[in-house]
């Protein structure tokens, strides 16, 4: 019968995995958190901003928007996940109960999780509108509130796994050294899931680059092919690709320290660079709103009408905005996303 250490403090398990719980801020713990609660403030306020301007305006009122707006969620979930991280790091990580430990473990998996599986969900959409050609999903509310409803679900599931059962207390010998009171099973099989995910997306939207790039071509050649729409359609691919990309780059090496740290690589010296790698991957949180703003002028144009909420209004005579435009009954964004 296994011996299990459920009354340990989080010292005895961070001897176990030979990581050192500093008694004393030292320099790097004072810059990583210093960094990351600022890093954290801003991506609070930029998803914000986001989700904002989603629920605002009625022009962003299809299923890719709340798509992105549900990234924007789990991004906003990330900095408050990362931002809990900070309170409770350095110095402080010994005072943790197990249960703590657990929950600022369970935040962040969960955050990742939900990006993961949204950004799964916004490839799978893209794939069956722009197959077609179109702007927009004929995705009913209905079947979009049970999408982002099955996200979070997936990504609560997996996110509080090890807290019921996917540990090491009962396994000393299997803790993982970076999550020292993880099991490096659960960490093989995490960043083996997400890796293989990343492939799958980054195949998927390969696809659909080559897709549309060919048959952008054919239509060229036609003069029935309305050029907005062709824009329009080509640019939503380009800003979802995009933040597909700055995902990819920003979890990759985090996932891949992982994947070493659960097959048990003894030479790898994965704590030098995990606070980093972490960092990194908060930041993304913070990339997509930019990636929002950046690409989509009318969703630029929403953002500054949220943040002069005070300002005058311009009058009802003022010419209306470029952002409009009726393709075959339906309106469209003129905008870069």
């Amino acid at each position: 019968m296994k011996h299990c250490f459920y009354n340990e403090t989080l010292g005895f398990f961070y001897n176990n995995s030979r990581k050192e719980l500093s008694p004393h801020w030292r320099p790097k713990d004072v810059l990583v958190v210093s960094l990351g609660l600022a890093v954290s403030a801003v991506v609070l306020l930029t998803n914000l901003l986001v989700i904002a301007a989603v629920a605002t305006n009625r022009r962003f009122h299809y299923p890719i928007y709340y798509l992105l707006a549900n990234l924007a969620a789990a991004d906003l979930f990330a900095g408050v996940a990362y931002m809990f991280l900070m309170f409770h790091t350095g110095p402080r990580t010994a005072q943790l109960s197990l249960k703590t430990w657990f929950i600022r473990q369970s935040l962040l998996d969960t955050s990742l999780t939900a990006s993961v599986v949204n950004l799964l969900a916004i490839a799978v959409e893209r794939h069956r509108t722009v197959l077609t050609m179109q702007l927009h999903s004929e995705m009913s509310a209905q079947r979009v509130v049970g999408l982002i409803f099955s996200i979070w679900a997936a990504a609560l599931l997996l996110g509080l796994i090890p807290s019921y059962g996917w540990h090491c207390l009962c396994s000393l010998e299997s803790c993982s050294r970076m999550a020292p009171l993880y099991s490096r099973s659960y960490l093989t099989f995490w960043a083996v899931s997400n890796l293989a995910v990343f492939l799958v997306m980054v195949l998927v939207y390969g696809h659909i680059f080559v897709y549309v790039r060919r048959r952008m071509a054919r239509m060229a050649r036609h003069t029935g092919a309305h050029p907005r729409h062709r824009d329009t359609v080509m640019a939503l691919v380009k800003t979802v690709t995009i933040v597909l990309g700055a995902f990819v780059v920003c979890w990759t090496p985090g996932q891949v320290l992982l994947l070493l740290d659960g097959l048990g690589c003894q030479s790898c010296d994965v704590l030098a660079v995990e606070k980093y790698v972490l960092l990194l991957a908060e930041i993304n949180s913070l990339i997509n709103a930019v990636v929002y703003s950046w690409r989509d002028n009318e969703m630029r144009n929403t953002f500054r009408r949220i943040l002069c909420f005070p300002c005058p209004r311009r009058s009802k005579y003022a010419a209306p905005e470029r952002g409009l435009h009726s393709h075959n009954g339906h309106f469209t964004v003129d905008s870069s996303i």
